[in-house]
């Protein structure tokens, strides 16, 4: 209709310029020029009416899938994300892994391979008590259990000849403590899926010890952190509370009136309850992924560490924390880590500079068992990294302003 009335308004202007104003064709002309115009003027408002309607549906629709699109960045934004992955789709991403050996090749179920086991036994090891850690792990059944042993002395190949080596771990570095091993190869996400974590020491006579009974134990009574009590009468028992009482099941406080660092019935702190020694603690997944972030990476010996551990008990750690009876062990205390024969500080290529730690007379002396103990000076760091590691708690807490201390009450009404 445009283009007909364009050719139209095109003719009647040269009929217009060559007649005389009111000539009869001048009239037909204007005529049907106004007609022309009034039916494009209609069918112009028309199609605005429908142009208008059909626009504000489109405006309309595109407010919803703005809206739509709006929300579900929100929701994207807020969704919990591990960082790293936020390029990936959601369903791809892996958060968590294990220490389950696969197979190179086949189905491992229909192998008749066992499921994967639920707990995880962990033990620093050196090659002077391969007896000692055979017997331990002998006592945890593998299809409940995985082993992971970390070789302090750096020897591996010797443990070959035992029937359960090849389904364990085995993870090597010379001259490092259990903890450095931990916090190095025990992160929360990869042993996020086991439900007990035993993080032992390799001196330990476990005859009097089962384990499938311990953890029922601790199931029932609600225990995130624990340890097999000692038998007093053949173990090296450091702190009162970690002796077995005869004819109990498992006991969470200790009764002590003399001396100093009394503990009675008013006591609400450690080590007089919601306490376990360092040397076989067992830890429930959500107790060892906060103890794990308190480990620290440069104190190795992680000596005040126990006195810190209630903290992780996920909720009160006079309820949480417990000391096994039934199940109990012999802390042998042999002297591991700082003793060493002459050969074997060759062997593991010690550096130069820790034999210039020893006099003249220590280095040229005779000996006869031909050995190098340096255990007085891994204590004497021990203790060192424990006033360290008391003196970051204490700056923590001062420059943390929305942490709240749930035993400083507790604290304050100890006896000590």
């Amino acid at each position: 209709m445009e283009c007909e009335y364009k050719r139209l308004l095109l003719e009647c202007s040269i009929t217009l310029q060559a007649s005389p104003v009111w000539d009869p064709k001048s009239r037909s002309c204007l005529c049907s020029l106004f007609v022309v115009a009034a039916l494009f003027c209609g069918a112009y408002f028309i199609s605005s009416g429908f142009i208008a309607k059909e626009y504000k549906d489109r405006l309309s629709r595109w407010e919803v899938i703005n809206m739509l699109q709006n929300s579900k960045f929100n929701v994207c934004k807020i969704r919990c994300r591990p960082p790293g992955t936020e390029a990936l789709p959601q369903g791809i991403v892996v958060k968590m892994s294990n220490l389950e050996m696969r197979p190179l090749w086949s189905d491992a179920v229909k192998n008749g391979n066992p499921e994967p086991s639920a707990n995880l036994l962990a033990i620093a090891v050196g090659i002077k008590q391969k007896e000692i850690v055979d017997r331990i792990v002998k006592k945890f059944p593998s299809r409940d259990f995985v082993v992971m042993l970390f070789h302090y002395d750096g020897i591996v190949d010797e443990w070959r000849d035992l029937e359960w080596s090849d389904r364990a771990i085995h993870v090597s570095a010379v001259n490092q403590t259990k903890w450095w091993f931990a916090k190095r190869f025990l992160h929360p996400d990869i042993v996020a899926e086991y439900k007990y974590i035993f993080l032992w020491d390799e001196d330990l006579g476990v005859d009097n010890f089962d384990p499938r009974q311990y953890l029922s134990i601790i199931e029932d009574e609600g225990l995130e952190i624990s340890q097999p009590a000692l038998d007093p009468d053949k173990s090296e028992v450091h702190h009162q509370i970690t002796a077995r009482r005869k004819n109990s099941r498992l006991h969470r406080r200790i009764y002590k009136f003399k001396g100093s660092g009394r503990c009675d019935a008013r006591s609400t702190a450690p080590p007089c309850i919601g306490w376990v020694e360092m040397m076989a603690p067992v830890f429930s997944r959500a107790a060892w992924r906060c103890a794990w972030h308190m480990i620290q990476n440069d104190l190795i010996h992680a000596w005040g560490l126990d006195m810190q551990l209630g903290y992780c008990a996920q909720g009160d750690r006079m309820k949480n924390v417990g000391v096994i009876d039934a199940q109990y062990i012999v802390h042998l205390g042999l002297p591991t880590l700082g003793i060493m024969a002459e050969n074997e500080l060759n062997s593991t290529q010690v550096n130069i500079t820790q034999r210039e730690h020893f006099s003249k007379s220590e280095a040229m002396a005779p000996s006869e068992s031909h050995k190098v103990d340096n255990r007085p000076e891994v204590r004497r760091q021990s203790f060192i990294e424990m006033q360290i590691f008391r003196k970051r708690w204490e700056n923590a807490v001062k420059e943390d302003r929305c942490w709240v201390d749930p035993y400083q009450q507790s604290v304050n009404k100890s006896t000590r």
